[in-house]
């Protein structure tokens, strides 16, 4: 991409109203821009984010044998009669009546829909077990929206839905799940530790909380440091296994983790005082068990194998990837800007021309962009007429992971600088070297 025709509007002033880094930047970068009160429109940088970021969820969900759907958002309010839950949800559920006075709502989740689903083409347990997922927009209508992305109205969630004979089975999806969401995290360049949590609207009696640790995080979290050493479970994972996925969830569920809710003092003081970490923390994903709560009230019944039905077991499974990009940006970032993984950057290198119209500068640029986009590389060209200054600063302010950084000095000396945004480190090389540097992103 050729940035001079890009949509890339720079702020350089930081925002009155963000109160946290990850909406300062975000609104500084040219991610978003604030349409009302907690909602937001995704600019051509943010929406390259959160695409790579879904791309990354449904690698993992689709590798843990969950299936991709997708839910409308309005939904008909007779569904969640029918579970109980329309009168119960409260304010933060937005109702509304169409043409016909029918009343429908803008679903903040999706147990109800999911479930109709499920009743309507299900009815054997030679069917079972089966985790249906999509990345929908939600709307929660919280009283007070802050934080940017972090804390809005309306958010893009991933929420899966699994469906089993029994309780053992259900189990052995909750566990899918949790191992999937330590591997979806981790490769997203983030340390999130499962934490014992309240079910909340969603109800049950079985829940976690993948919190990743930050100094700006909403709530209070307590844990066993020896979380944080604790390796991801491989790419070669058996999710099949049920003794092999148990015995991942018991291990990280070995130590003492929880949200303030669910916190018990004397269990964590207990623990020796170098082991007690008492950190904010930033939820990431949120992960349920609770039986019949929908299939009982909903009739979502399968026969068994002597023939007679019985409602399914359920688990809901959420992540939210417009969530993740601020809990990204809060865990990596420095006083130039955001320091994106690799993974999920919006753009993998970033070539600085910084004598536009020099035939050498210009020449040598052309000829890099054009290589890199041939291997593969989502590239960058800063082509604009600005000051060289402003090139280095915009480069660091959106977290492009490499810089490549072209100027008539140092191609007099047949060299060009490559610099790592993660740490500053920086390089002179031979044009040449540079493009032997990158060898392309299948290699």
């Amino acid at each position: 991409m050729r940035l001079s025709r890009y949509f890339l509007p720079i702020l350089r002033d930081t925002p009155k109203e963000a109160e946290i880094v990850s909406h300062r930047l975000m609104l500084r970068a040219g991610m978003i821009r604030q349409q009302s009160a907690g909602i937001y429109s995704w600019l051509p940088l943010g929406l390259r984010v959160l695409n790579k970021i879904n791309a990354v969820v449904r690698e993992e969900q689709n590798r843990s044998g969950a299936i991709e759907i997708l839910m409308p958002t309005i939904q008909s309010a007779d569904l969640w009669r029918e579970s109980g839950r329309y009168d119960a949800y409260g304010k933060e559920m937005l109702r509304i009546k169409d043409r016909h006075e029918r009343d429908m709502l803008f679903g903040p989740t999706n147990e109800e829909m999911v479930t109709d689903i499920f009743r309507s083409y299900v009815k054997s347990y030679k069917d079972l077990p089966l985790n249906l997922y999509h990345i929908q927009w939600k709307f929660r209508d919280e009283v007070r929206p802050r934080f940017g992305v972090m804390r809005g109205r309306e958010f893009l969630m991933k929420d899966a839905y699994s469906f089993d004979i029994d309780k053992d089975a259900a189990r052995h999806a909750y566990n899918r799940m949790f191992t999937a969401y330590l591997r979806t995290f981790a490769r997203l360049g983030l340390k999130a530790i499962p934490m014992r949590a309240d079910t909340g609207p969603i109800g049950g009696d079985l829940s976690h909380e993948f919190i990743v640790l930050a100094s700006t995080g909403e709530s209070q979290v307590f844990c066993h440091k020896d979380y944080l050493d604790f390796e991801t479970p491989a790419i070669d994972t058996d999710f099949d296994s049920v003794e092999g996925l148990q015995g991942i969830v018991d291990k990280w569920t070995s130590l003492y983790a929880a949200t303030e809710e669910m916190h018990e003092a004397p269990a964590f003081e207990a623990l020796p005082a170098e082991s007690q970490l008492s950190a904010r923390g930033i939820e990431v994903g949120h992960i349920f068990y609770f039986g019949t709560k929908y299939s009982e009230p909903m009739g979502a019944t399968v026969a068994g194998p002597d023939g007679t039905p019985a409602p399914v077991h359920m688990g809901s499974y959420g992540i939210g990837p417009s969530r993740l990009v601020a809990a990204l940006i809060e865990a990596g970032h420095d006083d130039g800007g955001i320091i994106w993984p690799d993974e999920i950057a919006p753009f993998d290198i970033a070539v600085l021309n910084l004598k536009v119209g020099d035939a050498a500068t210009d020449g040598a640029c052309e000829q890099l962009y054009k290589a890199l986009l041939a291997k593969g590389y989502d590239a960058l060209y800063d082509d604009t007429d600005t000051r060289p200054g402003g090139k280095f600063a915009t480069a660091d302010l959106i977290g492009v992971p490499w810089q490549i950084i072209v100027g008539p000095k140092g191609l007099a000396e047949g060299k060009v600088e490559i610099k790592r945004r993660a740490d500053g480190e920086r390089e002179l090389v031979s044009l040449e070297a540079a493009l032997d540097r990158f060898k392309g992103k299948a290699a």
